[in-house]
């Protein structure tokens, strides 16, 4: 008897990806036993429609540079072949289409948490999803007016990184290495992203 499928969905500009991105994809894996997790690369997110000092193309090879050597990572471009604005209900139905029988989890830090309930239909999201939330350290936030049944909190270290972080290192030209993967690295260098 096969045991039914476990799918995460990790959602994000990705601009750049970087080393806390994979740090809480592989945390959530081992600690909820998914067979998959799928970094999906927004379009055009909601709240930064627009601003993005890469292309949609160029988050996208990164984030599969990102990836590459860990077989259980995956990266989905559902998002900009649907193009126009990433909405994560419209996602989390169509992964609910590729998979109609796994249990789905949308990875997502607890930050997102406090903003979940104005996102586009919450409600959509969590019929299709789990909620695995990563915890921040010493923090205690609690899942307002969502079932605990559709939300699981994940401990795990956190690095105090972001996307901004970097992309204003390298446009001070101070080095990132082992802030994003080295294939990530090499690139941004090729493509002369973020002022680079």
């Amino acid at each position: 008897m096969s045991r039914k499928l476990k799918i995460g969905i990790f959602g994000g500009s990705f601009d750049p990806p970087h080393i806390g991105h994979l740090l809480i994809a592989e945390v959530t894996r081992i600690t909820l036993g998914l067979q998959k997790v799928y970094l999906v690369p927004a379009y055009r997110p909601p709240h930064k429609a627009g601003n993005h000092p890469s292309t949609a193309q160029d988050r996208l090879t990164m984030a599969r540079l990102s990836v590459r050597g860990n077989r259980h990572l995956k990266v989905s471009d559902i998002e900009l072949k649907r193009r126009g604005v990433s909405y994560t209900v419209d996602t989390v139905k169509a992964f609910r289409r590729q998979f109609p029988d796994a249990d789905l989890f949308l990875i997502l830090g607890e930050d997102s948490l406090k903003q979940f309930h104005l996102w586009r239909s919450p409600a959509g999201i969590l019929k299709e999803v789990t909620l695995a939330v990563y915890r921040r350290p010493g923090s205690r936030a609690r899942a307002m007016a969502i079932a605990p049944s559709k939300v699981t909190w994940i401990e795990g270290p956190l690095m105090n990184l972001s996307s901004s972080d970097i992309r204003a290192m390298i446009g001070k030209k101070r080095d990132i290495k082992y802030l994003v993967r080295e294939h990530v690295r090499r690139f941004i260098v090729r493509r002369h992203l973020y002022g680079a």
